[in-house]
């Protein structure tokens, strides 16, 4: 079984198939202000407030894992910035760099409020994000996202550059949508000094009548295409992520592949992922998941959430068993991925 380490020391925690828990995604709410069509559906049902962990909890939990040898922190949502005084929870967890006990704090976001967080992030410790962005055509983002504008992300992401944040474009591969723009998008990239990391459709929840498989496109044929007009050198760069990361000759940037379909990413994953009602799910991919709010609520000593957290991490699965195919209806797990912390 996975031994807790002395907090003294800050060693990660070790899943049953050796690999160190390094990394925390927390998803501090379910809400968006997007409605993506291969993440959620139009008329998505949130949680109430009252499910939510509190700003304090989240922090308060952050910790503890951090404790346990946690070194990374990514906040996720849905989306982040949309949460109230949300900027509290960063400045707080962003001091954990200043003393040594965290050595990153980063934010996946889809970009629309970054004008205005943009600056205050990077006062907070922050020092790069991940903006999601699938398209650069007006149009065809706004059927993407439904709700979104694209002029307001590309506003976002000015903002982010002059604060000297470092931006990760993530792009999820549509076929018959972006497909064929995906070069436009790494000379975009390149010419902004962005990294841009592809992503093949996760199937999880529903999305409200979309079909996935209609959406599928492998990152295999994607990298084919690009390799015919760009020189892709295989990287040694890792980020903690499930990226398989391409030097490009051309622009001089990054080319990432996330690629949970034709390429299982597992084998050497160190991350955990909790919900923004404290729910701990050890797999992306798995259903299996272990409650921490009643330990967090039960008492204000930490030892109960500890143990709660190293016997999730004691179960940790080898791998995730993603599929899209049309008997379970192109989706393996029936939670949204805006639940889950990214």
């Amino acid at each position: 079984m996975a031994q807790i380490q002395s907090p003294m020391h800050s060693q990660p925690i070790i899943d049953p198939f050796g690999r160190a828990i390094s990394y925390l995604r927390v998803s501090v709410t379910d809400r968006c202000d997007f409605r993506c069509v291969y993440c959620m559906s139009e008329n998505m049902s949130f949680l109430p407030k009252k499910d939510l962990l509190t700003l304090e909890e989240l922090e308060r939990v952050c910790r503890v894992f951090v404790d346990l040898g946690v070194r990374k922190l990514r906040l996720t949502g849905g989306e982040p910035l949309v949460r109230r005084n949300v900027m509290e929870l960063i400045n707080n967890l962003g001091k954990l760099i200043g003393q040594g006990k965290l050595d990153e704090l980063t934010l996946t976001t889809n970009g629309s409020q970054l004008a205005r967080f943009a600056a205050p992030l990077v006062a907070a410790g922050v020092r790069r994000v991940n903006v999601s962005l699938d398209t650069l055509d007006p149009e065809k983002f706004k059927t993407i996202t439904r709700w979104g504008r694209l002029e307001q992300v590309l506003e976002g992401l000015e903002a982010a550059k002059h604060a000297g944040l470092s931006i990760k474009i993530n792009a999820v591969a549509l076929k018959g949508v972006n497909e064929h723009e995906i070069d436009r998008m790494l000379d975009w990239c390149g010419n902004e000094g962005f990294d841009l990391t592809l992503i093949e459709v996760m199937p999880m929840g529903d999305i409200g009548g979309e079909d996935r498989l209609e959406q599928y496109l492998p990152l295999s044929l994607v990298r084919s295409r690009l390799q015919k007009r760009f020189t892709l050198e295989e990287s040694s760069h890792r980020t903690g992520g499930p990226a398989r990361y391409f030097d490009i000759k051309e622009t001089g940037q990054r080319l990432g592949f996330i690629t949970p379909l034709t390429h299982n990413f597992c084998e050497d994953c160190n991350r955990v992922r909790l919900t923004c009602t404290g729910t701990l799910f050890m797999c992306l991919g798995q259903d299996d998941d272990a409650d921490l709010r009643e330990p967090l609520r039960s008492s204000e000593d930490d030892h109960a959430v500890k143990q709660a957290i190293q016997n999730a991490i004691a179960r940790k699965p080898k791998g995730h068993d993603f599929v899209i195919d049309r008997r379970q209806g192109a989706q393996s797990v029936g939670r949204h991925m805006s639940v889950t912390g990214g």
